[in-house]
């Protein structure tokens, strides 16, 4: 049987049989907002008290999973404090979430993808935690996630870079989980929360609040150092360079101020 929920604020859900998909619909790109990221965190805590959901696939309509945080207008419809305070009830939820990822996951949408229990990606996938490309600090986070996906060392280069790396480095460093066909991200990642499913639910969300115990008070402890880094650098030259370098499609030339 398949029930849906209640489209808002960019995203949808549905629940089908043991496994619900929630989706972004903000196609092309995805981008998100504090609103976006308050209805995902709903819909999860929605989605284990009053559903028959047992897993959950995180995916998103159009070309890419998620391109970041939306700058064109206030940002990210909210100080990173208030982002990241809804942000924590993602990681904190009770239902394992397997993350579909085509096309590009960037900034907070790699963020995103990395609060999920796994991640499915196919080659022409594309990572990218840009943050210092655009003379900020990095979030949603990633101080916490990155280090425990892909280690301290690929973590290091990544966020120093910035550089973008495509499905299949992701997998081989841990980043991706599964390598899928380009056009099969979603049934891949179907596959895998059925099997979660399968497993006796109560077990598996036992095992899954001892397993992220540590990673929630981890997070938690990330997205205040980093809120408050973001802030002091919004107010620095090189933000405002990099933002508008991104804007304009060009190569940024920081300043150091």
């Amino acid at each position: 049987m398949t029930k849906s929920l209640e489209q808002a604020d960019g995203v949808a859900a549905t629940v089908d049989g043991a496994v619900a998909i929630v989706e972004l619909r903000r196609a092309p790109n995805n981008f998100f907002d504090l609103a976006m990221i308050r209805r995902i965190a709903d819909l999860y805590e929605t989605l284990a008290a009053d559903t028959a959901a047992r897993a959950i696939v995180l995916c998103a309509d159009g070309k890419h999973f998620c391109a970041g945080a939306d700058f064109s207008g206030d940002g990210a419809g909210g100080g990173p404090g208030d982002l990241y305070r809804e942000a924590l009830r993602i990681f904190a939820a009770e239902l394992p979430v397997v993350a579909a990822v085509q096309g590009a996951a960037i900034g907070g949408g790699l963020g995103l993808a990395c609060s999920a229990d796994f991640r499915v990606a196919a080659p022409k996938a594309r990572f990218a935690a840009n943050f210092a490309q655009l003379g900020f600090h990095h979030g949603f986070a990633l101080s916490a996630t990155l280090p425990a996906i892909v280690g301290q060392q690929h973590s290091l280069d990544l966020l120093y870079s910035g550089r973008r790396i495509d499905g299949a480095e992701a997998a081989r460093i841990g980043l991706a989980d599964r390598l899928s066909g380009d056009d099969d991200v979603r049934d891949v990642a179907m596959d895998m929360a059925r099997a979660i499913a399968s497993s006796a639910p109560l077990a598996v969300r036992s095992i899954r609040r001892t397993m992220r115990a540590s990673l929630v008070e981890a997070v938690r402890l990330a997205v205040e150092r980093e809120a408050a880094e973001q802030v002091k650098l919004q107010q620095t030259a090189d933000w405002r360079e990099g933002v508008r370098a991104s804007m304009e499609r060009r190569t940024p030339a920081f300043r150091g101020e």
